[in-house]
């Protein structure tokens, strides 16, 4: 078992928007969060299919053996409990304040409100369950509501966020808060002039006063270019590798309003928040093509729970990262993108996919937040866990399709197209790697595809491990090269170019 097995699941939900919305949403006992779905998308046309998800706490229910303790009341059970187990999953039910279904009158809905709540709830857990910490999973708005209770709310007490959270994982939380691919900036300040049903909160200025402690609060609001994705670095701070970020990439899918909220998000988007705020910079991301809400929404997916489980209790980490390549820069029209996809042997989905047409592939020309300090571009991140491998074998196993390929760029308006062929890639490959634990100790096989004899699934690793590269860190690190898969990759992008695997204890 993992360290993160038996810690308390706190859930936090999105924005409701005015009285009316959060009237609906207080009707529902756990907010959503127990909601699952009958439909998945499937093959190259994004065909629509039955596939019955039970929701997220039904199969963290069954799965991982947790329980949800209501009696009445969440807060009820609380108050008449005093031996409560840590394995429970509750719901922070912020919004119950804020409506008037009660006969009582409403509070006006505040994030610090709603984080100073959250605490005091994290403090109850801590001291009815004898759990150190929590781990916190919030969708949408959720996931600001618990970064100002980190970066804040915490900090203001001169507490350290380590001391109650142990993890915290996001669904399409707008981290960099929401905009709009129309309209030139004037539908945000219209929306932060106004604070229509209070959807200012997702704008810079009310970012900046809910995510900033007091001593470090400018009265004139956020300086030029105050970055509303980061959490800060340094003591007391909550480190960003306990934090995954799960990030949607399909708009059509998400019909509010008619489909107008995706129409004016744009197509790099959820529907709802676009691709490059979802995350924090320095977190672990997923990319799934699920839409924000919905029959295909990110929470009530088996993409988003499989990234959830193996993340909170999992026990080792794998980074897959391309590393010692050398592009073709001759061209100045011409940048080189890649396209990842990632599967765990076991599961009906895939875990994470990067693609062109989903308008999120991987930049090597300019790597930006994908690239390393050492030059090395990552491809993905993927949690295991040693519990899961089928019963057959004691190795876990995942894919990894790499696409590499050339984009020429526009210049002028127009496009050179002379030597272009669309839809082919200059390397196509996918790794196989089976991951054990040896005396308690990873290590990694790992093969291309393109070398494998017969069908995948019949395949079995053979021959020793994959050479640590250095024994001594207690992290697991091989390369495995590109070019003996595909001779033609050496001209592409060197006779050096590699997967290098990390894989470190995790938890």
């Amino acid at each position: 078992m993992s360290a993160g097995s038996g810690l308390p699941i706190v859930y936090v939900r999105g924005f409701a928007g005015g009285t009316s919305g959060i009237d609906r949403a207080v009707t529902d006992p756990f907010y959503g969060f127990n909601e699952g779905s009958t439909h998945v998308r499937v093959g190259s046309g994004d065909d629509p299919l039955f596939y019955q998800f039970e929701g997220p706490l039904l199969r963290l229910h069954t799965d991982e053996g947790y329980h949800i303790l209501v009696e009445g009341g969440q807060m009820a059970y609380l108050d008449q409990h005093e031996d409560i187990p840590p394995a429970s999953i509750w719901v922070h039910r912020f919004y119950d304040v804020s409506a008037d279904t009660w006969g009582a009158r409403p509070q006006e809905f505040s994030v610090e409100n709603a984080a100073r709540d959250l605490l005091s709830l994290i403090r109850t857990l801590q001291r009815k369950t004898g759990a150190p910490r929590v781990h916190l999973v919030a969708h949408s708005m959720g996931g600001l509501i618990c970064r100002c209770l980190l970066q804040k709310i915490l900090p203001d007490e001169d507490a350290d966020p380590c001391d109650y959270v142990e993890k915290l994982f996001t669904y399409g939380t707008p981290h960099g808060g929401i905009a709009f691919d129309v309209g030139f900036g004037t539908l945000e300040r219209l929306r932060d002039a106004l604070g229509i049903e209070g959807a200012d909160i997702f704008g810079p200025r009310r970012m900046y006063e809910y995510l900033t402690p007091a001593a470090l609060l400018e009265p004139d609001g956020p300086p030029d270019g105050w970055p509303a994705r980061a959490m800060p670095d340094g003591q007391r701070t909550f480190p960003r590798e306990k934090v995954m970020c799960v990030v949607g990439t399909d708009p059509s899918d998400y019909d509010v309003a008619l489909g107008l909220s995706a129409d004016a998000v744009g197509v790099r988007s959820d529907g709802l928040v676009q691709i490059e705020n979802a995350y924090v910079p320095g977190a672990h991301r997923a990319y799934v093509h699920r839409s924000h809400s919905g029959h295909y929404g990110l929470v009530n997916s088996e993409e988003g729970y499989q990234s959830l489980r193996r993340f909170l209790f999992g026990d080792l980490r794998v980074d897959a990262d391309l590393v010692g390549h050398r592009l073709d820069d001759a061209d100045p029209d011409v940048t080189w993108q890649a396209e990842v996809r990632l599967s765990v042997r076991g599961l009906p989905v895939v875990l994470h996919e990067r693609l062109a047409a989903h308008w999120c592939p991987i930049q090597l020309s300019a790597p930006g937040e994908d690239g390393c300090s050492d030059g090395a571009v990552r491809l993905a991140t993927t949690f295991l866990s040693s519990r899961l491998p089928p019963p057959s074998t004691d190795t876990m196993r995942f894919s990894l399709q790499v696409r590499v390929f050339s984009a020429r760029e526009e210049r002028h308006r127009l496009f050179a197209f002379r030597d272009h062929l669309e839809q082919v890639r200059d390397f196509d490959d996918t790794l196989i790697v089976d991951v054990g634990l040896p005396g308690g100790h990873p290590s990694a096989r790992a093969a291309w595809n393109s070398r494998i004899p017969g069908a995948v699934g019949t395949y079995e690793p053979a021959g020793e491990s994959l050479l640590d590269e250095d024994p001594a860190t207690g992290v697991w690190t091989a390369r495995v090269p590109l070019h003996p898969a595909a001779p033609d990759a050496a001209p592409l992008l060197g006779g050096e170019a590699a997967v290098r695997l990390t894989v470190t204890p995790w938890g």
